[in-house]
């Protein structure tokens, strides 16, 4: 079969020459499981054998219209319009160039390979995230400037079948109960899940660098490089949540990266680290002043005014408002800082060359390639429209924003009506996704506040 004209000449598609040259270096892999990430983040897909692969690189793989709309828990969402009013029409699934690499969690024989998704007219789906996020950053091209992103996910690991309950050492058998943040003794007693985790991450392509026990029993963090790809960062991200919840399960453990899975006990968060560089590769954000430059200023500026209007973006789920809780290492309000963790965007110590912001709104159960999306979209909001930040805040920014009446969007349904009617997400997202988002979110809203909880009895059964 040949390969679609339009395909072929697409950077962002995976070519022939790409896979059969896999194969030829991996001749152990028999199964290759194929997957895309819609809105809400969940991969959806496919196992093919090997035999199977190489059409979907000469052409496509078909993919239901349906699948691009569905809720997080796999539901239609007819008001999205990619459902019976839509005829669940195919669309094209293409390959990620990369992205067909082995995946060792699934077993030894097995490869994985992200698809992108596409119209039968061979243009780009408007409503796929990773287009979504190309369209944004298409737009720093005007001003010659290019984002640099890392994307920095916490996560818990859980015992299988016991949700909330933390695993036993399997090296020790110790079942820890206090934070000891930072703590290598806590490491020490997941090794053999680390020592997986990093092994099936190189096998994968995946450039895993520093991890750490992070401010809660049994919660971790694995650093990822710093892209100046947006696009490669973001599906490195998502390639790094099923690696890791792939790993865990092999070692009989549950990963979860929801953001708030304990009372009392820090969320989980996805601080998006980002700069950007000049056409020269150099940070533009690069200053002897500690707290940036005018154009990190604008930069922060545009974070700020676009906050609210993204923060269905960076908290997408009913649990994701749990996790903004003061002095627990997650922001409460728009504030900005100078390595400052108790603010929403830290400016980072350390050498000019290096000047960033870490962005520390979002969650980890948000969708890495959305949540830098809206994040670019607002960094090119307060650059072009000059938005001043104000002052930093300097010491307790969770007691200076309560002192001044500051808060973020704190509940799921005013996020939504505030991204409904966000002119700036519209324009930078595009029509048709900001649209659709909107109706999936809300169903979901509706369906989650329908449900009778055992929360519901536990107060209202005897009382009311």
């Amino acid at each position: 079969m040949n390969m679609h004209p339009k395909a072929q000449a697409n950077p962002g598609i995976g070519t022939v020459e790409e896979c059969d040259a896999f194969f030829a270096a991996h001749p152990e892999i028999e199964n290759v499981q194929i997957f895309f990430v819609n809105q809400s983040g969940v991969p959806r897909g496919k196992n093919l054998r090997k035999r199977d692969v190489r059409g979907i690189f000469e052409y496509a793989r078909m993919i239901p219209g349906t699948m691009l709309a569905l809720d997080i828990n796999g539901e239609d969402v007819e008001e999205s319009g990619l459902v019976m009013s839509d005829g669940d029409a195919d669309r094209l699934g293409r390959p990620v160039p990369g992205t067909l690499q082995p995946a060792r969690w699934l077993g030894p024989d097995f490869a994985q390979v992200m698809l992108s998704v596409y119209e039968l007219d061979g243009a780009p789906c408007n409503v796929d995230p990773r287009h979504v996020l190309k369209g944004v950053v298409d737009r720093f091209k005007e001003l010659d400037l290019t984002p640099v992103i890392a994307c920095e996910l916490e996560f818990y690991l859980m015992e299988r079948g016991a949700p909330g309950q933390g695993p036993a050492s399997p090296v020790t058998g110790h079942r820890s109960k206090h934070i000891q943040a930072y703590g290598l003794r806590e490491l020490d007693d997941f090794q053999p899940f680390m020592d997986d985790l990093y092994a099936h991450g190189e096998a994968a392509g995946l450039p895993l660098e520093s991890a750490i026990s992070e401010n809660a029993p049994n919660q971790f963090e694995v650093g990822l490089v710093h892209r100046a790809d947006a696009l490669r960062a973001t599906d490195e991200a998502q390639i790094f949540k099923r690696l890791v919840k792939g790993t865990a399960m092999r070692h009989g453990l549950e990963a979860t990266f929801m953001a708030k899975p304990h009372n009392g006990l820090a969320g989980s968060g996805q601080h998006l680290h980002v700069s950007l560089a000049d056409k020269h590769g150099k940070n533009a954000f690069a200053s002897d002043d500690p707290t940036g430059n005018e154009l990190l200023k604008f930069a922060i500026g545009g974070m700020k005014a676009l906050l609210g209007d993204a923060m269905a973006i960076f908290a997408p789920n009913a649990n994701s408002y749990k996790r903004f809780q003061a002095n627990l290492y997650a922001p409460v309000a728009p504030t900005w800082g100078v390595n400052n963790r108790t603010v929403s965007f830290r400016v980072t110590a350390g050498p000019a060359a290096s000047r960033h912001v870490e962005h520390r709104i979002c969650g980890a159960d948000a969708n890495s390639t959305l949540a830098v999306a809206a994040l670019l979209a607002a960094i090119h909001h307060g650059i072009t429209h000059r938005i001043d930040p104000g002052a930093p805040i300097v010491g307790d920014g969770y007691a200076l924003a309560a002192e001044h009446g500051l808060s973020l969007p704190r509940h799921w349904n005013l996020a939504l009506d505030a991204f409904a009617n966000s002119v700036p997400m519209r324009d930078y997202l595009g029509a048709r996704f900001h649209q659709m988002f909107t109706a999936i979110k809300r169903s979901e809203y509706d369906r989650y506040n329908a449900r009778v909880t055992e929360l519901d009895y536990e107060w209202y059964l005897r009382n009311a």
